[in-house]
């Protein structure tokens, strides 16, 4: 099993930034690919970023294409995500993912942290 644990959310004015954390526990991290997806309410989960076991490759929603970075520290059991230029639409609860690297399913989710943007 692994657990993830989501830090960082917060409130920010629009334009600002912020950076979430998301620590993970249990079984080798690096053996997982790691993603971040947000859901607002009333909206469905929507994927936002992800990262490759060794952090060369990333991937991004198009609604966060530019202005989201995602990057893991595997001495550190961590995986990041930087916002920048938060806008009011970027507001929801994020959530932390990991997936065995062959499966189709993400198995291990955080419990998620809020971020809320004010314009």
């Amino acid at each position: 099993q692994v657990q993830l644990v989501e830090s960082g959310g917060g409130l920010v004015q629009a334009g600002g930034s912020l950076r979430l954390s998301c620590a993970a526990s249990g079984r080798t991290f690096s053996r997982y690919v790691m993603a971040w997806f947000r859901q607002a309410p009333d909206k469905e989960r929507e994927f936002v970023a992800l990262v490759s076991l060794s952090g060369a490759s990333t991937t991004y929603g198009d609604s966060v294409k530019g202005r989201f970075v995602i990057s893991r520290d595997n001495a550190k059991n961590t995986v990041y995500l930087q916002m920048n230029s938060l806008e009011p639409e970027d507001t929801a609860v994020y959530y932390c993912a990991g997936r065995d690297a062959l499966a189709a399913r993400y198995d291990y989710w955080g419990q998620g942290t809020q971020v809320t943007v004010s314009s």
